[in-house]
């Protein structure tokens, strides 16, 4: 029995990313931290109440980070390098932190590349922020 202490959940909004040992600055989203093992049911002769669930393949979903555009263009460049076929693939963390500020969580991704780059909608009747988005392709997740 625990004295004293609450497990609280962790609030989602205090994260930071980092992107080859560098925190990547102004990001307001991420999504993307799924994964998903395939499953193959099984039938076995003579059992009638249940079917044999065996996994598959584990997949990946592209994690997806959402800054606004500023003069910082290093998300820009990663991308533009895979348009013209020389890029570098990188590994990167999403760090969860408590109401202190210090690190709680952390998912490591490896192998990433940015795989689509998405721009602002403009309008000239709105004075929001204007938004990219850049969608990872990576080789996994782990948590640290």
């Amino acid at each position: 029995m625990t004295t004293g202490h609450k497990p609280y959940p962790y609030t989602s909004f205090r994260f930071r990313i980092e992107i080859d040992g560098i925190t990547v600055a102004q990001v307001s989203d991420v999504t993307g931290l799924q994964i998903e093992t395939e499953t193959e049911p099984y039938e076995e002769g003579g059992v009638n109440d249940f079917v044999y669930q065996l996994p598959k393949r584990t997949k990946y979903q592209h994690i997806t980070l959402k800054r606004g555009i500023s003069d910082l263009d290093d998300m820009w460049k990663w991308y533009q390098e895979v348009v013209k076929g020389k890029f570098k693939r990188k590994n990167g963390s999403i760090i969860l932190m408590d109401s202190a500020g210090e690190d709680k969580w952390r998912w490591n991704f490896t192998e990433a590349f940015p795989a689509k780059w998405t721009g602002p909608d403009l309008k000239s009747d709105s004075n929001t922020v204007a938004f990219e988005s850049i969608e990872l392709a990576h080789h996994g997740i782990e948590k640290d």
